[in-house]
């Protein structure tokens, strides 16, 4: 493994190399690159949902170089190299699992506590000032809104039950229709929000809830197709409907 590890450095150092390195590669800085992370991140997801054991490990080996290449940009600029990365996680996981590493024993609730404590302490000594800080502008936005939401009922900022996200929502809807152009924008939002914090209220997680359905909507619209035998988008409303309803019937059957 350590073999693999130094090959792939040794690599990245000949493609940054100066003069004999690529021209592209040399070209790139972390903010190039970090629209290349996100993709190589959400590949390695959807390898993951479709279950190809073969694509996983590809695009883990995707995911991992990009670690390698940012780590390379800061190392040339004397800032860090991939070694500090390696021992800034491995000192992490050890320090939040003191009941693995260092023989500390505790229920899971109290284990779960700690975690959260410890958390917390690594952002106040980044110097976090709110329960918001350490939450990334660039996650999913479904996925940031429900962190955030999450942040606040550690607070105690929370709805008891659904009842209150499930009211907060009906309300959202009634105040979005009723916007003027200029707040649509701003009442959408809100609206989404709702929505996340209504399905975390149910222990979901609004993302793979979205991802299902998106996957969904997908395979009935396909069938849709099929069953339109290339003319769906030539067929009455009220036509493409009945398909809608005909897709959804097969699918429960």
């Amino acid at each position: 493994m350590t073999e693999q590890i130094d090959r792939l450095l040794r690599i990245m150092a000949a493609l940054r190399d100066p003069l004999r390195g690529c021209e592209w590669d040399r070209a790139q800085r972390f903010e190039t690159i970090v629209p290349h992370t996100i993709e190589e991140a959400y590949e390695v997801a959807d390898a993951v949902a479709r279950g190809d054991i073969a694509d996983i490990r590809d695009e883990l080996g995707d995911l991992l170089f990009q670690v390698v290449f940012q780590a390379r940009i800061a190392e040339e600029a004397g800032q860090f190299a991939f070694d500090d990365v390696a021992r800034s996680i491995s000192d992490k996981l050890e320090a939040r699992h003191p009941h693995i590493f260092a023989g500390a024993d505790a229920p899971g609730e109290a284990r779960d506590e700690r975690w959260e404590a410890l958390k917390a302490a690594e952002r106040a000594q980044k110097g976090a000032e709110s329960a918001m800080d350490g939450v990334a502008r660039a996650l999913p936005a479904l996925l940031r809104a429900e962190k955030l939401q999450k942040r606040a009922a550690r607070d105690g900022f929370d709805w008891p039950d659904a009842q209150g996200p499930a009211d907060k929502l009906a309300e959202e809807v009634v105040e979005l229709a009723e916007a003027s152009p200029g707040k649509q924008l701003e009442e959408a939002g809100d609206l989404l929000f709702a929505a996340v914090n209504l399905v975390r209220a149910y222990g979901i997680r609004a993302e793979e809830a979205l991802r299902a359905a998106n996957d969904k909507f997908e395979r009935r619209y396909r069938a849709m197709e099929r069953l339109a035998d290339g003319s769906f988008a030539n067929l009455s409303l009220d036509e493409q409907e009945a398909l809608w309803q005909r897709v959804k019937r097969d699918a429960a059957s």
